[in-house]
């Protein structure tokens, strides 16, 4: 396991001299990287100070399009032992390689992100992820051999199977999407099983933006802490940073192997700790793609150490800067929706939101489901109380529609929940 520094001082002189080393690695073997300094009139010995980083240029999503397959690396891909792709919006996957001691790094971060949501060696743990080119099943599967847990490789789908496999090894924790997890508590339900007689203890759960209110129904419905795991491909995959069972909350950022920023999502400007904006990563030791500067779409805020780790903590993802809909000039999240809806004691967490352009207007419907029978005045009422609340706290008007009990579908990894038929 890498060792947690004993003060943000020691912590941060290493940060230094790991960051001189990244810059230095990432401008002397990616062509990409260098031409974006020298453009900007920066080279790696220009960083004295961790302040320094503000002046080197971002690394953006769009340079993994332009310089795909390979272009990315900083070490000739036939030295990488793994490659992995993430979904590309322009048809090309994003690709991402991992040399030996890249992988070395993962496995150990993700030991560590288990062992701070409590698990330990020896426990039988469920791992729900997608296994192949998503980076989240053998991601988290080779962190928890390493920490020595005893692994089910069960990826997603074959749902039934999962519920025989969960019932009969009895695992203590289990990896798997929150939306997810959802569908498992209804599998075992639908199978006459109480998903709170399981051996289930500790969920860690990722891969997609997900509520309070929605870690509250997981806890409830299973008697398991719900716990958040933060990563994505381009930074490492899971394992960046990690919500832990004594600082439940937030996520501590493992800072001696990535160093976090918040910018403006407009400007690119830095932004103070505390305040909300756009995720920036620098990797500090990764081999085969560094990435500097990396802005990830998503929105947080970043806090003060909790505890004895002295490494800063990140709020739980509000949303990403791209999937924020714009509907009637009102700015809203898909979480901001999912809040009001799972707050309904008689809705479901699964729904579906469609928006709609009719003339100049916007039209918004989200679809939800009833966690059971229902009757036509129960239904109204929480059809009208979504609606109400919708409008006084954001200011919009939504056709509520309330669907029956499973009719919506349900996903086996990343839910899609979001349709914007204006694009």
């Amino acid at each position: 396991m890498l060792p947690i520094f004993a003060s943000r001082a020691e912590l941060e002189a290493e940060q230094i001299k790991r960051l001189q080393w990244s810059l230095a690695h990432t401008y002397r073997h990616a062509p990409y990287y260098r031409a974006k300094c020298d453009a900007a009139g920066v080279r790696p010995d220009d960083l004295k100070t961790l302040a320094d980083l503000a002046r080197f240029p971002f690394t953006l999503k769009s340079d993994f399009r332009e310089n795909y397959p390979f272009g990315m690396f900083a070490v000739p891909h036939d030295q990488c032992v793994r490659l992995h792709a993430s979904s590309g919006t322009s048809g090309k996957p994003t690709i991402v390689g991992y040399t030996q001691n890249d992988l070395d790094l993962w496995n150990t971060l993700i030991a560590r992100c288990i062992t701070a949501a409590g698990g330990k060696r020896g426990d039988v743990l469920h791992n729900a992820y997608g296994y192949g080119l998503f980076t989240g099943g053998l991601g988290l599967h080779g962190g928890a051999e390493k920490l020595g847990c005893v692994v089910v490789p069960a990826s997603g789908g074959q749902t039934e199977r999962q519920i025989q496999l969960i019932t009969d090894l009895k695992p203590r924790v289990i990896c798997c999407t929150p939306s997810y997890m959802l569908a498992l508590g209804e599998a075992l339900e639908r199978a006459g099983i109480d998903p709170r007689s399981t051996s289930l203890e500790i969920g860690i759960h990722g891969a997609e933006p997900w509520s309070e209110e929605m870690r509250c129904e997981i806890e409830k419905r299973f008697d398991i802490a719900a716990l958040d795991i933060y990563g994505l491909s381009e930074v490492l995959g899971p394992g960046v940073a990690q919500e832990r069972a004594d600082a439940r909350g937030s996520l501590t950022v493992w800072e001696d192997a990535f160093l976090p920023e918040i910018v403006d999502p407009d400007t690119g400007e830095p932004l103070p700790d505390g305040e909300e904006g756009e995720l920036v990563f620098t990797s500090l030791s990764k081999e085969a793609l560094p990435v500097i500067r990396y802005r990830t779409g998503d929105l947080s805020r970043l806090s003060a150490p909790v505890g004895d780790v002295p490494m800063r903590c990140m709020d739980r993802i509000t949303g990403r800067s791209d999937d924020m809909l714009i509907i009637r000039g009102v700015n809203i999240f898909p979480r901001q929706i999912e809040e009001l809806i799972v707050s309904e004691p008689v809705l479901s967490p699964h729904y579906r939101i469609d928006v709609h352009r009719e003339g100049a207007l916007d039209r918004l419907v989200v679809t939800c489901e009833a966690a059971g029978a229902c009757d036509i005045a129960t239904c109204d009422t929480a059809r009208e109380n979504v609606s109400v609340r919708m409008k006084s706290r954001y200011g919009l008007h939504a056709e509520i529609v309330i669907a029956d009990p499973g009719s919506l579908p349900r996903s086996e990894g990343k839910a899609k929940r979001v349709f914007d038929h204006r694009k």
